[in-house]
């Protein structure tokens, strides 16, 4: 196996791990198009990224989230607020995330990021009712 195959299955085992989610629709047409991004990504991001040790998946999500509300990553922060979630954060610690990139990626890119952490909260189940 070489190295950019062991990165990638890592990065297949890092995702499943901190998202809970499976890789799917490699089978597809589509799937085998946008094979050579999908190991691209998956190696880089979860398997070389996410691998190392100098930071905790804990303070990985907080990055992550922050950055995602710069660049209005709405999906994407859907998808993390449920990673965030299993790497031990709690619902208050992300709202501080999202408030204190706020500051930085300013006040539109953080309202629309605060809905789509309110909705992923409550498709978890770690908060109840919807946000006035």
């Amino acid at each position: 196996m070489s190295y950019q195959d062991e990165i990638f299955e890592q990065g297949v085992v890092n995702r499943r791990e901190v998202l809970g989610i499976e890789l799917a629709g490699a089978e597809t047409p589509a799937g085998a198009f946008v094979k050579d991004f999908r190991e691209f990504a998956v190696g880089w991001c979860w398997g070389a990224g996410w691998s190392r040790t100098e930071l905790d998946r804990r303070s990985r999500s907080m990055i992550t989230l922050g950055m995602l509300v710069a660049l209005r990553s709405l999906g994407e922060i859907k998808l993390h607020v449920k990673g965030a979630l299993r790497n031990g954060l709690t619902p208050e610690e992300i709202r501080e995330v999202v408030l204190h990139a706020t500051i930085y990626a300013g006040v539109p890119a953080g309202g629309a990021a605060m809905q789509a952490v309110v909705e992923a909260l409550e498709a978890e189940g770690a908060i109840k009712g919807k946000a006035a």
